[in-house]
C-alpha cells in the first residue's frame, strides 16, 4: 500500500509517518519508481508506535526497544544502558501513575452513567 492508505488506516498524517521513518522507527519498501511501498505489519507497527509516544516514550528510546516487541518473550538488549534503564523505569512509573487515574475517571463516569441511567429508567 502506499503511503496515504497507511495514513487513512491508521489515523496518521503523511507527514507523521515520514517522521517516523526519519526517526528510524518505520522502515517502508520502495517501487521501481521510489515511492514508498507498505505492508498490513505496517499498521500494526504504526499504531504501536503511536501508543508507545501516546505513553510518553521518546523516539530514541523507542527506536531502541522496537526490534524487542515483535518478540515479547525472547526480549533481550545487549547494549542496555543505565539511562535506558532509568528512562524506562521513569516511563513505567509515569504509566502506572496515568493508569491508576484513567481508571479512577472511568469508575467516576461509570458511576455517573449509573446513576443518570436509574434516574431516567
Amino acid at each position: 500500500m502506499r503511503i496515504g492508505e497507511l495514513a487513512d488506516r491508521t489515523g496518521t498524517t503523511r507527514r507523521l509517518l515520514r517522521y517516523y521513518e526519519e526517526q528510524q522507527l518505520l522502515t517502508p519498501g520502495r517501487s521501481g519508481n521510489g515511492y514508498r511501498e507498505y505492508d498490513e505489519g505496517h499498521v500494526d507497527r504504526v499504531v504501536q508506535i503511536r501508543g508507545l509516544l501516546d505513553a510518553g516514550l521518546p523516539t530514541r528510546i523507542i527506536r531502541q526497544i522496537l526490534p524487542c516487541l515483535d518478540k515479547p518473550r525472547a526480549i533481550y538488549f545487549p547494549d542496555v544502558t543505565p539511562e535506558m534503564i532509568a528512562t524506562l523505569e521513569h516511563e513505567h512509573d509515569q504509566l502506572t501513575r496515568r493508569i491508576a487515574c484513567l481508571t479512577r475517571n472511568r469508575d467516576a463516569i461509570t458511576d455517573y452513567l449509573r446513576r443518570v441511567r436509574g434516574a431516567s429508567g
